[in-house]
């Protein structure tokens, strides 16, 4: 018997970080993404065995009882990061990269959210601790005297091996655009990598990125791009190809000429010793550039307003609850076809997208970086090289996510709560009240370009945690919907009752018809839960790319409705601005496309799917579905390889962007 114990307990200690990691693996793969059994466990348990040894080695270096220390404090670390990681998604519907610790003091601004994500996710959190209780009430079983230099040296081993076999697979487990090996030692998605290696395995792999800032996907021009899968479907729902214009506009004459700047791409190709630089030059020369049209200059000299609206998304626009939104939309351009795909850092991804039309890098705060670079396209920077006032404000901190090192940098005056503005003190801040308190500084001192980002439609949804949902409860207490849906459209009212004071007041000063003004939300209302948006939507989402489906307001007083039906999103709103301002620009330096131009529409998402006029490919499935109308023949191989391609560059050549500082190099 003593000596079946000795083995239990040799074993049991040895065995007992690999089961751990396996163990919490598992649970975080069912909660995050509602599925275990798929090819994500078999790498995620190779994965995690090594791991557990490396583990269990450095817990037995020296005595037993500060073995027994060391054991303890290694499963709380485990157990906390799991925690961490289902919590931080819970609330934000994303993963906590190991980069925005450094913001872990912001974050923590929102302790009731905490709160609630922790009650909400009770059950879970206790079988996350149900190792480290056993740990700790284990000794017996799970802590020996220090093993003999020959096992140890076995373990190491057999760690190696693992590692070596798992690397091997998964470099072999096929070819195309998103392959395993792909994702594993190129890509950074951490939507693919969490469910297809574990959450472990993709930490390590954000901290190699972070730490040798390796290129995420291919950048060699020649290196072919495989083709997806041929997994072709029939979509349910048609997608519209085409332009419906309501009611003429009036538009200047049609300029058919390329929107670039004049940058000779050769001379800069002569000149430049470092091969990445270069690389980057025949790039960007290689790309087509979109067409002046019959939009271009619509506003030239006119003032603009551009606002990012928090949590703001379709089911916000209502006739009798936000009348003004309502108008704005009916009266002005009508995106039917919008998307606002969610990035890894939430709020600020998403403004960093909408503000400068590149994709932000996984796994770092990209606007935050892009403070130290030259960003010459974001409007504020161009409209004041043309004599425009330039104004930014928030109605939050001015500290968040280093708005005060990015929005300068941006071209703006920047003014938030701490800076400059003074707002009543609540959570969330009034939108109304930031508009009142903000107007005067520009109204009437014409030509001027003002950004809000707004904070109304935050996060949590409730009416004794959200103080506009609670200001605005009475107007919504008879809807037809649950507690939290009726608190998201409370606080909207907010943001409804600031545009309808900005026009007013715009109005006043005469200068309403001289004034466009763009509003996009910064990712969709994830405070929600997807029942929720369901209950909205009046129909079960679809959660790939339906989720994603937001709302692009273009509006100026006494301009014809439009609706356009073409597949656009957030990334494609500098440059259509760009073109209707009719400010000098250069199409092939920005990811996004105008709108109004005749180039082929690309929706591109953070975890590679993608939509076009003509199919659709779901990365997390590897489905391709071809929209209604359009055939195997139509839609070839070569067209997927060629959007594969282009989506492939957006990732790579957006991140060499912001690395390499690439606008200060091409336009002086």
């Amino acid at each position: 018997m003593d000596k079946k114990i000795g083995l239990f307990q040799r074993y049991g200690s040895i065995l007992f970080f690999p089961i751990t990691i396996i163990y919490l693996e598992s649970i975080f793969k069912i909660v995050v993404f509602k599925e275990l059994f798929n090819i994500g466990i078999v790498y995620m348990i190779l994965f995690s065995i090594p791991a557990g040894i490396l583990l269990y080695l450095v817990s037995n270096l020296f005595s037993s009882r500060v073995n027994r220390t060391i054991s303890i404090v290694l499963t709380v670390f485990l157990t906390f990061i799991f925690i961490v990681q289902i919590v931080y998604f819970h609330i934000f519907k994303t993963f906590l990269a190991i980069y925005s610790i450094n913001g872990t003091g912001q974050v923590l601004q929102f302790w009731q959210e905490v709160l609630s994500a922790v009650k909400s996710k009770a059950a879970v959190i206790l079988l996350l601790l149900v190792p480290l209780l056993l740990i700790i009430s284990g000794k017996r079983v799970l802590f020996v005297k220090k093993v003999s230099i020959k096992t140890k040296a076995w373990l190491a081993f057999t760690m190696v091996c693992i590692q070596i076999t798992a690397t091997i697979l998964v470099f072999a487990s096929g070819t195309g655009e998103l392959s395993t090996g792909f994702i594993y030692s190129k890509a950074v998605i951490p939507d693919l990598s969490m469910n297809r290696f574990g959450m472990l395995t993709t930490s390590r792999l954000d901290v190699k990125h972070l730490v040798f800032r390796v290129n995420s996907p291919r950048t060699e021009e020649k290196e072919e791009i495989t083709a997806i899968a041929d997994n072709t479907e029939i979509l349910n729902k048609p997608q519209p190809e085409k332009t419906v214009e309501t009611q003429d506009l009036q538009k200047p004459e049609i300029n058919n000429d390329d929107n670039i700047m004049n940058i000779d791409f050769d001379k800069l190709i002569a000149s430049e010793s470092d091969p990445n630089i270069v690389s980057m030059h025949r790039y960007f020369k290689s790309v087509k550039p979109t067409k002046k049209n019959n939009y271009t200059g619509m506003f030239k000299d006119k003032n603009l307003i551009m606002i990012t609206a928090e949590g703001f998304s379709p089911y916000a626009v209502n006739k009798d609850l936000t009348p003004t939104l309502y108008k704005m939309y009916q009266e002005g351009f009508r995106f039917t076809n919008f998307y606002t795909p969610m990035w890894g850092v939430s709020t600020s991804d998403g403004e960093y997208v909408a503000c400068n039309s590149l994709i932000p890098k996984s796994g770092i705060w990209s606007f935050y970086i892009s403070g130290k670079n030259y960003m010459p396209f974001c409007m504020g920077n161009q409209l004041k090289k043309l004599g425009y006032g330039t104004r930014a404000y928030h109605d939050h901190s001015y500290t968040y996510y280093h708005r005060d090192v990015s929005h300068p940098n941006m071209g703006y005056d920047f003014k938030a709560v701490g800076n400059g503005l003074n707002i009543k003190k609540s959570w969330p801040e009034s939108d109304l009240e930031m508009i009142q308190k903000t107007a005067d500084e520009y109204m009437g001192k014409t030509p001027f370009h003002t950004y809000y980002m707004t904070v109304s439609g935050h996060l949590m949804y409730t009416f004794n945690g959200n103080a506009m949902s609670a200001k605005n409860r009475e107007l919504v207490k008879n809807l037809p919907y649950s507690s939290g849906v009726k608190a998201y459209l409370a606080c909207n009212i907010e943001f409804d009752r600031a545009m309808g004071e900005l026009i007013a007041l715009l109005e006043q000063s005469g200068i309403a018809d001289d004034t466009l003004i763009a509003i996009s939300p910064d990712h969709y209302p994830y405070g929600l839960t997807n029942k929720e948006i369901s209950e909205l939507a009046g129909h079960q989402i679809e959660t790939n790319f339906e989720l994603y489906k937001g709302i692009f307001i273009l509006w100026s007083k006494g301009i014809k409705s439009e609706e356009i039906s073409k597949p656009c999103a957030s990334m494609d709103i500098l440059p259509t601005i760009s073109n209707l301002m009719g400010v000098e620009y250069d199409s092939r330096l920005l990811m996004g496309r105008d709108i109004f131009s005749d180039a082929p529409p690309l929706v591109v998402f953070s975890n590679w799917s993608w939509l076009t006029d003509k199919a659709r490919y779901n990365s997390k499935n590897g489905k391709f579905l071809l929209a209604e109308g359009e055939t195997n023949e139509s839609v070839n191989k070569q067209y997927r390889t060629e959007i594969s391609k282009r989506v492939n560059d957006m990732f790579t050549y957006s991140e060499k962007i912001l690395e390499n500082n690439y606008y200060k190099k091409v336009i002086r």
